[in-house]
């Protein structure tokens, strides 16, 4: 039987990407729901499922108004997930968030002026996070500096390529009203990207899992923890719903990015479950590796680095 390999390596990168958790310091969310909730079952998934990623990256609107209470408990809950799993978590600003609280109490900084952009280093993978929230507005933008630092980073290329991290989606919006609250005046940050090393950006703001392309790169834009928008509506209109929540889990394999939607939640199964060994076991008999592993860029979850944009 001849010998047959896979036509990717196995990920060299692994990460989940959640956003919106929309956490308040007391009561419910706009009186009608509890966001811990959603985000308990979210992260309960993830844990359930003993994924090793690299890192959990949290696409902003950490919380609904900002209040230091609702980072407080945000940051224990996810804390606490993140030391039984082994993984790391970047947090991401959103339109809802409060840069000097987020700072102080999310990254345990000492807040200085102006968008909160970092750099994470996960082995040889660059993550860039970009601060697109503009306080007092729904919608984003990105400043000059902000692309002036962005330009600087990508300079040098990273051994595994770039993600980049923005709460606004920089893709046309799924629903019509949502054009309020875009990300605006894209073309500079396009311009910056194109011919870089990024190889995949991350977003969140819509609280609908969607995909697109942006300056020949791939986005995809991960649901809300706290409420999701129902799409199977009538064009023009819009309907939260209490429900219907997933996260995305991000595979790399060499510079190829690969996002898969997981549901969350319980539901029938059917069918004959295969294990982890019998899958072992059926690739040997068909004589198929199932993959390579890149040589000496493998993640390293506890030895990430971050830096800041000062």
């Amino acid at each position: 039987m001849q010998l047959v390999r896979a036509e990717y390596p196995t990920p060299n990168h692994v990460l989940v990407h959640v956003s919106d958790p929309h956490f308040v310091a007391e009561g419910l969310l706009y009186g009608e729901m509890d966001p811990q909730l959603g985000l308990v079952e979210v992260m309960d998934a993830i844990e359930a499922s003993r994924l090793k990623a690299d890192a959990i990256i949290f696409s902003g609107d950490l919380t609904d108004k900002g209040n230091e209470e609702a980072y407080r408990r945000l940051r224990t809950i996810c804390d606490a997930y993140a030391a039984r799993m082994g993984g790391r978590i970047i947090w991401t600003m959103g339109n809802h968030d409060d840069r000097t609280n987020f700072q102080r109490l999310m990254l345990d900084e000492e807040p200085r002026p102006g968008p909160v952009d970092r750099r994470y280093n996960l082995g040889g993978l660059r993550v860039l996070v970009l601060d697109s929230s503009i306080p007092g507005s729904h919608h984003g933008e990105i400043d000059g500096d902000q692309l002036r630092w962005l330009a600087g980073e990508l300079e040098t290329p990273a051994d595994d390529g770039t993600l980049l991290v923005v709460h606004h989606p920089p893709v046309p919006p799924v629903q019509d009203l949502a054009v309020l609250s875009e990300l605006r005046n894209q073309e500079p940050l396009a311009r910056v990207l194109k011919g870089s090393d990024v190889i995949g950006i991350l977003s969140g703001h819509t609280h609908c899992s969607a995909f697109s392309g942006f300056a020949g790169i791939p986005v995809s834009v991960a649901a809300s923890t706290s409420y999701t928008q129902d799409l199977a509506l009538p064009a023009g209109q819009m309907q939260g719903r209490d429900g219907a929540r997933s996260y995305n889990l991000i595979r790399i394999h060499g510079r190829t990015v690969v996002t898969a939607v997981v549901p969350v939640g319980t539901y029938r199964s059917f069918g004959t479950p295969v294990t982890a060994e019998e899958t072992r076991q059926r690739l040997a008999a068909a004589v198929v590796i199932p993959g390579h592993t890149v040589p000496d860029q493998a993640a390293n979850p506890s030895g990430g680095t971050l830096s800041g944009r000062r």
